[in-house]
């Protein structure tokens, strides 16, 4: 037993059928990307709560979750990499995530690991598709290329509001990367993708309001998990 009395593990076979894992890829991701920090804290707290389960846990993230990924995160979140153009940047994300799920989401899941992923598919929609407006569909192709229709089964879509979410970050004497450095109205428009995603998926994509204090936004991500773990037991 994962969590007593909750959620059986569940197998996978060793040559999965990636559109139909039913192993559980916990996936967060927030208005997020700018506001990293906060979703790697959460991250870190949710890991130690399951594993206080015994069960395995992976933490992983995109870009840089692989060698090759860090090169290509240093290249899209450098402040100074402003000659990327917009077609390019989704390329690169879909080259870090098929690198990635191939060489650290898949064998996790093979060992009976839970994953959590600071970013994934439904980032590159809200922030490549909302944000940048490349076109929806070219994402959604390039997403199954790249993950071979793995999909997670959550995401947490940690909800700030942008200027907030910026100003914590400048608070915390960060340097804004790349991203960080767009306009507001680039990051409202991706913050309406996130929220067009969660009505769409509301089994998938939950919505967490980040303005609350860290513990009571752990005891929401511990509340939904709790949840969610009954439902796939």
């Amino acid at each position: 037993m994962v969590v007593p009395g909750v959620y059986d593990k569940r197998q996978v076979t060793e040559e999965p059928d990636e559109a139909k894992v039913s192993r559980p890829v916990l996936k967060t991701s927030g208005i997020g990307d700018n506001f990293a920090e906060f979703n790697t804290s959460q991250i870190q707290l949710t890991q130690d709560w399951l594993q206080s389960f015994q069960t395995s846990v992976v933490v992983t993230q995109e870009p840089g979750g692989t060698e090759l990924g860090l090169r290509l995160r240093k290249l899209l979140l450098e402040a100074g990499s402003n000659s990327i153009t917009d077609k390019t940047e989704l390329l690169l994300f879909a080259a870090d995530r098929s690198q990635h799920v191939e060489q650290v989401i898949k064998p996790s899941l093979k060992d009976g690991a839970i994953v959590l992923c600071d970013r994934y598919i439904h980032s590159t929609i809200a922030y490549q598709g909302w944000g940048r407006g490349l076109d929806i569909n070219l994402i959604h192709q390039l997403n199954i290329i790249a993950t071979s229709g793995l999909e997670s089964d959550l995401t947490l879509w940690f909800d700030v509001d942008v200027e907030v979410g910026l100003a914590r970050k400048r608070g915390g004497g960060d340097i804004l990367d790349r991203l960080e450095k767009e306009t507001i109205t680039f990051h409202r428009r991706v913050q309406q993708g996130y929220a067009h995603l969660a009505k769409s998926n509301p089994e998938r994509i939950v919505r967490v309001d980040a303005e609350l204090s860290q513990e009571a936004v752990q005891q929401k991500v511990q509340e939904i998990l709790t949840a969610k773990l009954k439902a796939w037991s």
